[in-house]
């Protein structure tokens, strides 16, 4: 790690690439995580026959992870 007289730490090529890859790797289980998650509501939708036509569509706006991820 190289740190600055002020502090401040600039990460050299070799962490940079290294952040890239962990964000670009919890990017992916969000995706992952989010897919499971509207699965398992439309699973517990269909449990409901008497209940109205529900659209994938629907679940995905109602869930709430994809409103956090839209930010």
């Amino acid at each position: 790690m190289i740190r600055e007289q002020d502090g401040s730490y600039q990460p050299n090529a070799k962490s940079r690439k290294q952040q890239e890859r962990d964000q670009r790797r919890m990017e992916y289980r969000r995706a992952i995580e989010s897919y499971c998650d509207q699965r398992q509501l439309l699973r517990d939708i269909a449990c409901f026959p008497d209940s109205p036509e529900i659209s994938p569509w629907q679940v995905t706006a109602a869930s709430p992870r994809s409103a956090r991820q839209s930010h």
